[in-house]
């Protein structure tokens, strides 16, 4: 447990079953964690499956405060997938919810079942633009502006929907 409370950002995403109400859920689940206080939620954005098949996903990106530690926080993510029916069959698979760790204050780590910041978040329109939303300014430890990676994602079919997922 962190005496001070860190800001987080999570990914979220699912492409199986009623993945908006999934995401609500999810989201209202972070909430109601004692250690976490929801501050945010970008808007919803559909995307391509990438490296997989399956039918679109629909994603977001929430922002947090925590006073969990980080492997912690990931264990409440992985906890929050497990009781919507997240399953591991194979690299890429569809999912009903996925839940990532994108950053976590100005944490970097490399570890075997975590790293920070996320190492795909700069490569992932449906990552990227979501926390460009919340703050158009982020800066990612090792990384830098994360604005500054916009041009090498331009390609990646992403589109926004009117979707609310948070009040």
């Amino acid at each position: 447990m962190l005496t001070e409370p860190g800001l987080a950002y999570i990914g979220l995403g699912a492409n199986l079953g009623d993945m908006a109400q999934t995401l609500r859920l999810a989201l209202k689940a972070l909430a109601a964690t004692p250690q976490i206080r929801l501050l945010a939620v970008s808007g919803a954005y559909r995307s391509a499956p990438i490296e997989s098949g399956g039918p679109d996903y629909l994603n977001a990106v929430a922002c947090l405060q925590s006073t969990l530690a980080a492997e912690a926080l990931l264990d409440r993510l992985l906890a929050i997938e497990l009781e919507h029916g997240r399953l591991r069959p194979f690299v890429n698979a569809p999912r009903t919810l996925d839940l990532d760790l994108l950053l976590y204050g100005g944490e970097q780590i490399s570890a075997p079942r975590l790293t920070l910041p996320h190492p795909r978040l700069h490569l992932r329109a449906f990552v990227l633009l979501p926390l460009l939303e919340l703050d158009p300014t982020l800066v990612a430890p090792g990384l830098g502006g994360l604005a500054s990676f916009l041009p090498s994602v331009a390609g990646q079919t992403l589109a926004r929907t009117d979707l609310a997922l948070y009040p």
